[in-house]
């Protein structure tokens, strides 16, 4: 592990609670505070929408100030926001913290990009392992993050989970100090991403490989927020299991997100991306037909492992496969238009969970994730046989 890739992986253990304790949190919260109980997942999507539309932004950024100082911003950015929520909540005003947690998704756009920024510190074959490494730091992220929501939740009488956005707003501002060590790889390069020497979004589409990435990650993720974020809802408010038991679901999860990053990496370098590929989808068929039956802790423990877990493969296949796909000079351009179409379908994905988790059930929700595996599977077959041609 050299220098960049430890100061990323430190700063995605304590950067990336942000996320971890926002899908445990946001939606109960907003649940409490909202007058329209159908707007209680509202937070969490809007999380998700602040991801989406500043993804070509945090590229841009970057693009013109390195992404050293665009790391240590978002930081700062991320944890005056976690002041916001916590005094949103504190006032129960539902709105702002909804802009809070927009905000938080704005600094996360930026993080997202540490996986991008880990497979430049390494050479090219050795991409996935660094990305498997840096989501590794998930695993810590998870447990730190929502035990210590948990157990701070109560530190501010009278004002449940107040002291939960205190902490997460300390533990945010971590990464600007570890990332201001950080060394900006080919800064000389990041110059040269115009529109005379890069392809369009049009040539990036149309190339094979490239919309095998795209449709992976991007599928991966739908699938993932979709159920993930109707978990909480379903189990705490529609069928009373407890709050740990929720958050304990959530942190194994968590816990199966990152976990198979000790040997996705090298199981790529083995079979290929497009087997790997494949597994995730096997995996989350397993998700789906869990919910087939009755609605127990075991059961939803299960779905959610499985979930993890086929969204490792489908992830990190994707985003590996897309580093190959471009030239250097086109990787802020590549990589922004990337998470652009990953966050924001992502984001319409989550907002559709809170509202269809009301009105339907855990298996619907579950049964309408199909048309996507379908389709993560056609792009799938489709990039192989033109790539043999």
């Amino acid at each position: 592990m050299n220098k960049n890739l430890f100061l990323l992986t430190s700063s995605q253990i304590f950067g990336f609670t942000a996320a971890n304790v926002t899908v445990f949190l946001s939606g109960i919260i907003g649940s409490q505070i909202s007058t329209i109980k159908t707007l209680s997942t509202l937070p969490p999507s809007i999380y998700v929408i602040g991801i989406a539309i500043s993804t070509i932004f945090a590229a841009k950024i970057m693009s013109l100030i390195g992404r050293r100082l665009g790391f240590v911003f978002a930081s700062i950015a991320s944890s005056v926001s976690c002041l916001i929520a916590a005094y949103a909540i504190m006032i129960e005003n539902f709105f702002i913290f909804c802009v809070a947690c927009f905000i938080l998704g704005t600094g996360m756009a930026f993080i997202h990009q540490y996986r991008f920024a880990a497979a430049e510190s390494v050479e090219q074959d050795e991409a996935p392992r660094a990305i498997s490494i840096l989501l590794l730091a998930g695993i810590v992220s998870a447990f730190i993050g929502i035990s210590l929501a948990s157990y701070t939740k109560d530190f501010v009488n009278d004002h449940l989970y107040v002291g939960s956005y205190l902490m997460l707003a300390s533990l945010t501002l971590a990464p600007a100090f570890f990332l201001s060590f950080y060394k900006d790889k080919n800064k000389s390069s990041t110059n040269l991403d115009n529109k005379n020497i890069t392809r369009s979004y049009f040539e990036f589409v149309i190339e094979p490989r490239f919309l095998q990435a795209l449709t992976s990650a991007t599928l991966a993720y739908v699938v993932m927020a979709f159920l993930m974020t109707a978990t909480p809802i379903s189990m705490h408010i529609i069928h009373n299991l407890s709050l740990e038991k929720t958050g304990l679901v959530i942190q194994f999860h968590v816990l199966s997100m990152f976990l198979p990053s000790l040997f996705t990496g090298n199981l790529i370098k083995k079979f290929g991306y497009s087997k790997m590929i494949y597994a995730g989808v096997i995996f989350y068929i397993l998700t789906i037909v869990l919910s087939l039956f009755e609605p127990t802790f075991l059961n939803y423990l299960l779905a959610l492992i499985f979930l993890g877990i086929g969204w490792n493969f489908l992830f990190v296949s994707g985003t590996s496969l897309l580093v190959t796909t471009y030239k250097p000079e086109e990787k802020f351009k590549a990589q922004g238009f990337n998470d652009l179409v990953v966050f924001s379908s992502t984001a319409v994905s989550s907002l559709s969970a809170g509202i269809l988790i009301s009105l339907t059930s855990w298996k619907t929700v579950n049964l309408l994730c199909i048309p996507f595996l379908v389709l993560i599977i056609f792009v799938n077959i489709r990039a192989d046989i033109l790539s043999r041609k």
